[in-house]
């Protein structure tokens, strides 16, 4: 077996652990008396809690190094530096355009199926500390401190270095003796430490599971449900046909193919919510399972996960109009206009972590008038749909990373093709 295959019977396992995760920790959640209180506690912080951070933390600890590593690997090995320029224009041209067909997608569905608000209480919402404003965004691509963006976990910051010292080192490589060979070594060390953890993914699902519904149970409707199942059946229906039409007509790909290929993707990034935390599992797939060579993913996908949050983006505009009817607002078409695009720039500049939409929606409230407030009404079901955004989030970035290498002549059909 290649030393760099996935682990065996991966989906099947993960499956296995969700179900499992969520059966246990239903039990303690709906049947209290079954167990001491204290001995319930004990499970939900040291196994559940504990563990899903722990697995968490596993996956992120490679992020910052193999998006380093695979980004400056990819550009200084490649011959000729003009096609960079035009990876980049692709890859941000389609990630900007999925975006709006994202969030204009949200806004025609709310509209079309009378999206109503909530008749509950608004509950006290404080946003986080944090410039998420347009000038903020571009700051954070131009660090003044390397070494800063890499603590920081800045990933905007870490893709504009990654490229600069990737360029550099292109231009240099004659100059350092092949310097550029060390770099991709470490990237496949780094793959490797990622499969390492990814044996573990069962376990850590588990524990994912258990934690939420220890926290939540599983009821996530109540007065919120008709918001939930609009904002479930558009994430799908983006999903689903969106990225099917772009493969097809621009790519000429099977989208069975590649969403049979992507399975193992979309349960790592629904059970992290982080497209940052499942880069590494993003790359290998659409390296070694979907056929795009190594010069073009290691730039798309890394920073796809930077700026692609199509998922996000369909939640905000939902939400604006959830939050708006709840309120007694009814928007014009200039704020139908202005929400579109504000999604677009905010989800440029929205952390690649869990959750994080729900800052730069304070963002978009803001600028059409909504109370912030308003934000708490969709908190108590934001992290499951969070989990649903972030698989449809890295599909994206798979779907853009086959369109771009087939566009650049970069791209293997017959891997594509191929079953695995």
């Amino acid at each position: 077996m290649n030393t760099l295959s996935a682990p065996e019977n991966l989906t099947r396992n993960v499956l296995i652990g969700m179900g499992l995760g969520v059966l246990v920790a239903s039990i303690f959640y709906y049947s209290p008396n079954l167990v001491p209180q204290t001995l319930s506690l004990g499970i939900e912080k040291y196994i559940f809690n504990l563990g899903g951070q722990i697995f968490k933390n596993l996956l992120m600890l490679v992020v910052v190094p193999l998006v380093f590593f695979s980004l400056v690997s990819g550009i200084s090995s490649l011959s000729n530096m003009v096609k960079l320029g035009s990876i980049a224009t692709k890859t941000i041209g389609l990630y900007l355009l999925t975006t709006a067909i994202a969030v204009s997608l949200a806004l025609f569905f709310g509209w079309a199926l009378d999206l109503s608000g909530s008749t509950g209480e608004v509950v006290p919402y404080t946003p986080p500390p944090g410039d998420s404003s347009l000038y903020g965004t571009v700051l954070r691509i131009f660090p003044n401190n390397m070494f800063g963006a890499f603590i920081e976990n800045n990933m905007l910051g870490i893709v504009f270095i990654s490229i600069l010292f990737g360029i550099a080192l292109n231009l240099t490589d004659d100059l350092t003796d092949g310097l550029s060979k060390s770099f991709e070594r470490f990237n496949i060390v780094f793959l490797k430490i990622v499969l390492l953890i990814m044996s573990l993914a069962p376990i850590g699902v588990f524990c994912l599971m258990g934690s939420y519904v220890m926290d939540k149970g599983v009821d996530i409707f109540g007065d919120l449900a008709e918001y939930v199942l609009i904002l479930i059946f558009v994430l799908f229906f983006h999903l689903i046909f969106t990225y099917s039409l772009i493969l097809k007509f621009l790519a000429n790909l099977n989208p069975i193919t590649f969403f049979k290929k992507m399975r193992n993707v979309a349960l790592f990034a629904f059970s992290t919510s982080s497209s940052a935390a499942t880069i590494p599992v993003t790359l290998k797939t659409v390296t070694d399972d979907l056929g795009v060579k190594k010069d073009v993913s290691s730039f798309v996908v890394p920073v796809g996960a930077t700026i692609n949050m199509d998922g996000t983006a369909i939640m905000q505009g939902l939400a604006t109009m959830f939050i708006a009817s709840t309120v007694g607002v009814d928007l014009t078409l200039v704020q139908y206009g202005q929400i579109v695009m504000l999604a677009i720039v905010t989800s440029i500049g929205t952390a690649a972590v869990p959750s994080a939409g729900t800052v730069t929606l304070a963002l978009i409230l803001g600028s059409v008038g909504l109370p912030l407030d308003a934000i708490g009404l969709i908190l108590a079901v934001d992290r499951i749909l969070d989990m649903i955004r972030t698989a449809v989030n890295v599909c994206g970035d798979a779907a853009v990373s086959c369109i771009v290498g087939k566009s650049e002549n970069e791209f293997n059909q017959e891997v594509f093709d191929s079953k695995n």
